[in-house]
């Protein structure tokens, strides 16, 4: 059991969500009712409970820019925000016993003076700092995430190779797919100052219609109905090829329009304004391609689990998000299916 220590104080068809037949002709949107993929409506009316928030820091400048979003949501939601450092072992191979306690010395000091910045920075928001040492990170973020009873993580990472940091692709990869609850990483290329308010007015889901897909859409559903934002639904298909097969129903624009507007039940696209948007190509460059070009400041993405360990996770699917996490320009809240 790890002791913590915790203080209190290029599109290719858009249509209106009107259009009830989605730009189908009422044959073929009766023909596709019969032949779609299987999916279920997402069930609303229940709003989503995050009543508890975990925020890691590095002290870094992408975790400060994580603190608003952590602020934001959590008076969005009445949450409660656990803000956590880990002092994790740093190597000294080549240090003396007494410079090497000098350094741990003042790597434990500059940790403290980083919490009390963060302390300070939650104020108006009820929290607790905790600072923590251990051999791994994940270890006291699943310690926290029972006993805290965490409903969402939210980090900040650079990217970059260090040793104490918040690695994207290993640390921040490893909390995203392991952890049960959704994970809002800031990444590298989130620019300062955006929307340091924390507020969402375009959310982007991205999905490919899988069980981790559908795991993320009562989430990208919620935010867009709290910050009455703009929904905007996107699939991305890889490059027909007319040679070697003829296209069936299943994989035309309309009927893949079709399955995405069924996402968002009609009583939800009061408050969400959905917009429905089909790609062709790459899916992660797709992906951050409508980022920029609709302006997105939200990114809601299904992941699958690791299952002990990322490897778990197919190269393909793995890649994706890695990329989209690496090089989107807003924050991006990943779910695990």
């Amino acid at each position: 059991m790890i002791a913590i220590e915790r203080r209190r104080n290029p599109v290719t068809a858009v249509t209106s969500s009107g259009d009830w037949n989605h730009g189908m002709s009422i044959w073929l949107c009766r023909t596709l009712r019969l032949t779609r993929w299987t999916m279920s409506a997402i069930e609303t009316g229940v709003r989503l409970s995050l009543k508890n928030i975990l925020l890691l820091t590095d002290f870094s400048e992408p975790s400060e820019l994580a603190v608003p979003f952590a602020i934001g949501i959590a008076r969005e939601y009445e949450s409660k925000v656990y803000a956590m450092h880990v002092l994790t072992p740093v190597p000294l191979a080549y240090a003396t016993p007494e410079s090497a306690a000098a350094a741990i010395e003042g790597l434990e000091e500059g940790a403290q003076a980083g919490m009390q910045r963060v302390d300070a920075q939650l104020v108006g928001v009820p929290h607790e700092t905790m600072l923590v040492r251990a051999e791994s990170v994940w270890s006291p973020v699943e310690q926290a995430l029972s006993e805290c009873e965490i409903d969402l993580v939210i980090l900040g990472t650079h990217g970059r190779t260090g040793t104490i940091k918040l690695l994207l692709g290993s640390v921040a990869e490893e909390i995203f797919r392991r952890a049960g609850v959704p994970v809002l990483t800031i990444g590298p290329s989130v620019r300062k100052g955006f929307h340091s308010s924390g507020q969402f007015r375009r959310v982007l889901f991205a999905t490919d219609f899988t069980t981790e897909a559908q795991a993320a859409a009562p989430y990208a559903i919620s935010m867009a109905q709290e910050h009455q934002a703009r929904l905007l639904l996107l699939h991305v298909m890889r490059d027909p090829d007319f040679n070697t097969r003829k296209r069936t129903p299943e994989d035309s624009v309309a009927n893949v329009m079709h399955q995405l507007y069924e996402m968002v039940p009609p009583e939800a696209e009061l408050w969400c304004r959905p917009e429905a948007t089909v790609r062709f190509g790459n899916p992660a460059e797709r992906i951050l391609e409508a980022a920029e070009e609709l302006e997105a400041d939200l990114i809601v993405l299904g992941v699958r689990n690791a299952a002990g360990h990322l490897g778990a996770a197919t190269h393909l699917e793995r890649t994706t998000a890695h990329k989209v996490v690496a090089h989107a320009p807003c924050p991006v809240l990943t779910v695990r299916g």
